[in-house]
């Protein structure tokens, strides 16, 4: 189900994985992207985060695979400490790096561990009358730092998480905007014939930079004050 796998636990608990990857963004050589690598891991923190709380869940652990060098650990680790002091979270950091090969290029992957009661995921909760929206611009690679104010951040985020009028909210990823529509319309039993919107359907959101949402329509201008100019409505043809 999208981006996050659900695990039956007990009594009426499931365990919630969500998990991201970066590869060729770091600071060796060969990086097609050169950033540091704190910056690596809190974009890929990010996007786990958000795809674990975008569905109601609790995280409880982080799980850090370094494939950069073992030198490389605790500025990781750093880069996921400031995705959680944003996010106002605090959790356990586990993982393993590569200490036996060396690599051409960075690579880091990040898993989020949480758990959700299941009479209270926000999957499958879009009624029929609801309309949708992309919050922030998708942007990938160099653009993520050269136009980050186009981007969703992280506390405009947990506001919506608030709203009761926000249905539900699904991270777009490299896949782009299309994509998770069908996959969030596929969910709540709804299919369209047609959809237009002002951002490019299938340009990769990298990062989690834009989210989709479904949302009351009488509450478009309240969610319009909160957002700004990073709301970008969807027309659908149901």
């Amino acid at each position: 189900m999208r981006d996050v796998l659900f695990i039956p636990f007990y009594d009426g608990i499931e365990l919630v994985v969500a998990a991201d990857g970066s590869a060729a963004i770091g600071e060796k050589e060969t990086d097609v992207v050169r950033v540091p690598y704190d910056v690596v891991s809190y974009f890929a923190a990010r996007v786990a985060f958000m795809e674990v709380l975008s569905v109601g869940a609790k995280p409880h652990a982080v799980v850090l695979q370094n494939f950069v060098h073992d030198e490389a650990w605790e500025t990781l680790c750093n880069g996921i400490r400031r995705t959680c002091q944003e996010l106002h979270i605090d959790i356990p950091v586990i993982g393993s790096s590569e200490t036996n090969f060396p690599t051409l290029q960075s690579a880091v992957g990040i898993t989020v561990v949480g758990t959700v009661q299941t009479e209270r995921k926000r999957v499958g909760i879009t009624p029929k009358d609801a309309k949708f929206a992309v919050i922030g611009e998708p942007l990938v690679g160099d653009e993520v730092l050269k136009r980050k104010e186009r981007m969703l951040s992280l506390s405009l985020f947990q506001a919506l998480l608030r709203q009761t009028y926000v249905y539900e909210i699904v991270p777009v990823g490299s896949k782009g905007i299309y994509y998770e529509l069908q996959q969030l319309l596929q969910d709540n039993g709804l299919s369209s014939f047609s959809c237009s919107c002002s951002l490019p359907l299938f340009a990769s959101s990298g990062p989690a930079t834009s989210v989709l949402i479904s949302y009351d329509p009488h509450m478009e201008e309240e969610i319009k004050k909160m957002v700004k100019d990073l709301f970008f409505s969807i027309e659908l043809r149901l």
